[in-house]
C-alpha cells in the first residue's frame, strides 16, 4: 500500500498460513479514548468528517495510482468486488457472490443487479473487464501491473511477449465476470479488493487522458462522489447518491485537507479544526507521542508493514552489495525505535513481516564491527580509496526528519562516513525516488494482501512498477516463479525462505522495524475503518453528537 498501499499503508498484525486463504484480523474502529477535541457537523445537521492527508495525491486513477493518498480518495470513490466491513471480514460489495473451480484457477463472479456509476450509467461486467486489460496494456505504464500477473496471460501482455486477447478476465455477460487465474491463488478474494481491480467508466477514460484529475470528469461507483479539489489545499467529497448501498453510508460530507507539515495539521486537531490525527491521515510527530501516552489518548494501528532504507543499486557506491550491508548492519535500531519513533514496534531483520511466518527470526543483527568490515571489503572491490558524497533521501515529514538525522549520526559513528540529508515534499520525493534520482532513501511498505509475495515479488524484475532499488537477481526471480505454481504450503514457505534469504544477503534494502501506526480521534467519530491491510475507508464513519 500499499501501499506504499503507501502504501497503501497500515493494518493489524495477522498471523496467518503462508498458502491457505487467510481471515484478516480486525480493523482498527472506532476509539475507545477520551474526547481530544470537540466534532461537530455542518450546518443544517449535516454528518461532515474533517480528515487531513499529508501530500496532494498525484492522481485518482485507480489504474495508475501508487501512493497512500491516492488510494485513500480512490476508496472513497471506487468499489471493487470485494471489501472489508467494519469486523475486519472480507465481504461481497459489487460482487453478489463468487465461485472457484475446483483447480482454484478459475474465478467466476455475479454482479449486483442494478448498480451504476455517478453519472447514471450502469456498472456492468464489461467495466471491470476493459479496466483490467487497460492497466495491464504496456502504455498505461501502471506501478501494479504486475499484481494482475496472476491473471492468465497478465504478464506476457504486460511485457509485450502476449496480446490482450490472451488476457484471462472476461465479461460472460453484464453481470458476470470470470478470470482464469495461471495458477491457484489463495488470496485473490482479497487481490479482486485492490484499486489495480477495481472497474473503470471506459468512456470517460478514453475520452479525457486528465480525466482523474478534476472532479467533473471523475466518474466512479464508490459510497462518495468528489464535489471540489482545490489542488494542493482540500478535496472535499459528498454521499454519492446513485451508490446501491448508499443506506449504509452515514456521512454527508467528508472535508479532507491537504497538510505537509504534521505538527500544523495535529495543532488543528488540537484546536478542534479536524476530528481525526495521525495514522492513517498523516504521521503523528514523535513529541506528541509521550503526552498521548501518559493521557491514555493514544491508539495503534498495527499492521503487516515494514519500514526500511532503500539503495539505489543502479549507481555507485550502491551498486556494491558489502556497501550496503555495511549501512545495513550499522543501524541501532532499537535506539530509532526508542528515541525517535516511540511506538513499541519490532526491529526488522528481515523484510517480509515476521506476521507472516517466513523467518521470524531473522537473517541478520546490528553488527559495528562487521559493517566496517563489510565497508573496507567493498570500498576495496569498488576501487574507492576514500567513500564518494552520498546522500539520503526522505519526503518533508516531521519523524521522517528526525528518522533520518539519527541514521546521519549512526553511519557517522559506525562508519565515519558523512552522510548529506535531503528532504522534498512527498509528492517530488516519490518521483524522484520512482525516477532513480536518488543515492539512497526512506521507504516503507504495507501489505495489499496477506501473503509473503506481495512483499517479495517488488524485486522480482529490475524494471518493475516499485522495484525503485532497482535490483535484480535470476535465483530469487526463479524461485518466485516456482513459487506461483506450488500448492503445497511447506514447500512455498520454503521458496520464500530461499529468496528472502538471498534479498538479506544482497541486501538492496535495508529494513529497520515493523510497522505501527499512533493515532488519536474525537469520541464523537464512530465506525472509521482502518482497513486491515492499510488505509482509510470511510463508507461507515458516523459522526455522533
Amino acid at each position: 500500500m500499499k501501499k506504499v498501499i503507501s502504501s497503501l499503508a497500515s493494518l493489524c498484525l495477522l498471523s496467518i498460513s503462508i498458502s491457505a486463504c487467510s481471515t484478516p484480523a480486525s480493523p482498527q474502529v472506532e476509539g475507545k479514548k477520551e474526547e481530544t477535541a470537540p466534532a461537530e457537523t455542518a450546518k443544517g445537521g449535516e454528518k461532515v468528517l474533517r480528515y487531513t492527508i499529508n501530500a496532494e495525491p498525484p492522481t485518482a486513477d485507480p489504474g495508475i495510482a501508487t501512493d497512500s493518498n491516492s488510494f485513500d480518495i480512490i476508496y472513497a470513490m471506487f468499489e471493487g468486488l470485494t471489501n472489508y466491513d467494519t469486523k475486519g471480514n472480507l465481504i461481497n460489495t459489487a460482487a453478489e457472490n463468487y465461485k472457484i473451480s475446483e483447480d482454484g484457477k478459475t474465478y467466476t463472479f455475479t454482479l449486483r443487479q442494478g448498480m451504476k456509476w455517478n453519472n447514471g450509467d450502469p456498472v456492468t461486467a464489461h467495466d471491470f473487464e476493459y479496466a483490467i486489460k487497460r492497466n495491464l496494456d504496456p502504455k498505461t505504464a501502471s506501478g501494479y501491473a504486475y499484481q494482475l500477473y496472476y491473471i492468465k496471460g497478465g504478464e506476457e501482455f504486460n511485457t509485450g511477449k502476449g496480446s490482450v486477447d490472451q488476457v484471462g478476465v472476461k465479461a460472460i455477460d453484464e453481470h458476470t465476470l470470470e478470470f482464469q487465474l495461471k495458477a491457484p491463488t489463495p488470496f485473490f478474494l482479497e487481490l479482486v479488493f485492490f484499486p489495480t481491480l477495481f472497474p473503470l467508466h471506459k468512456a470517460s477514460v478514453e475520452g479525457n487522458p486528465n480525466w482523474a484529475n478534476e472532479p467533473k470528469t471523475i466518474v466512479s461507483n464508490g459510497p462518495f462522489n468528489m464535489e471540489t479539489w482545490e489542488h494542493k489545499s482540500k478535496i472535499t467529497f459528498v454521499k454519492n447518491e446513485t451508490y446501491w448501498d448508499k443506506a449504509n453510508v452515514p456521512l454527508d460530507r467528508i472535508e479532507m485537507t491537504i497538510i505537509e507539515d504534521s505538527n500544523t495539521a495535529l495543532s488543528m486537531f488540537e484546536q478542534g479544526e479536524t476530528d481525526w490525527a495521525g495514522y492513517p491521515a498523516f504521521t503523528l510527530p514523535g513529541d506528541a507521542i509521550p503526552q498521548y501516552k501518559k493521557d491514555n489518548k493514544l491508539e495503534v494501528a498495527f499492521n503487516p508493514g515494514s519500514m526500511a532504507v532503500t539503495f539505489n543499486t543502479s549507481k555507485a557506491p550502491f551498486n556494491n552489495a558489502k556497501i550496503r550491508k555495511a549501512f545495513g548492519y550499522a543501524i541501532e535500531r532499537q535506539s530509532l525505535i526508542d528515541n525517535v519513533v516511540q511506538v513499541d514496534v519490532p526491529p526488522a531483520y528481515g523484510w517480509v513481516p515476521t506476521s507472516m511466518g517466513v523467518n521470524p527470526d531473522g537473517y541478520f543483527k546490528e553488527d559495528a564491527a562487521k559493517a566496517k568490515q563489510l565497508l573496507e571489503e567493498g570500498m576495496k572491490e569498488a576501487g574507492l580509496s576514500t567513500f564518494p558524497e552520498v546522500t539520503y533521501y526522505f519526503d518533508n515529514d516531521a519523524i521522517n526528519l528526525k528518522i533520518a538525522q539519527a541514521l546521519q549520526d549512526q553511519w557517522k559513528k559506525t562508519l565515519g562516513v558523512d552522510v548529506k540529508l535531503k528532504y522534498n515534499e512527498y509528492k517530488v520525493f516519490y518521483a524522484d525516488r520512482k525516477n532513480g534520482n536518488y543515492d539512497f532513501a526512506y521507504y516503507r511498505w504495507g501489505a495489499d494482501f496477506n501473503d509473503p509475495i506481495n512483499f517479495l515479488e517488488i524485486f522480482k524484475d529490475k524494471e518493475g512498477g516499485n522495484n525503485i532499488a532497482k535490483w535484480e537477481n535470476k535465483e530469487f526471480a526463479s524461485l518466485l516463479d516456482k513459487s506461483y505454481n506450488e500448492t503445497d504450503n511447506e514447500k512455498r514457505k520454503q521458496l520464500f525462505l530461499q529468496a528472502e534469504t538471498i534479498l538479506m544477503e544482497e541486501m538492496p534494502i535495508a529494513p529497520i522495524h515493523f510497522r505501527g501506526n499512533p493515532f488519536v480521534k474525537t469520541d464523537k467519530v464512530k465506525g472509521f475503518v482502518i482497513y486491515p491491510l492499510g488505509g482509510s475507508y470511510f463508507k461507515f464513519t458516523d459522526i455522533v453528537k
